[in-house]
């Protein structure tokens, strides 16, 4: 992956974390909370992260009240 942003980053480091930790589902809204950042900055990061992350894998999973997100390490 090139050169990403800092709220990139942000992003994917907590998805790792969080995955390493067993979790694997996660909705746009918990990592903005989590990161300080807003739903939409993270919503809108997501579907490219997913094309680009090398890291992890980002997969959208289900899409309820609002998109739910599969991550597994890579």
């Amino acid at each position: 992956m090139g050169d990403i942003s800092e709220e990139d980053r942000q992003i994917l480091d907590y998805l790792r974390d969080s995955v390493s930790r067993g979790q694997s589902y996660f909705r746009s809204k918990n990592i903005a909370e989590q990161l300080g950042l807003s739903s939409k900055q993270v919503g809108a990061r997501l579907p490219r992260l997913a094309e680009e992350a090398d890291e992890v894998d980002i997969e959208k999973w289900g899409r309820a009240r609002s998109t739910t997100w599969r991550v597994t390490l890579s």
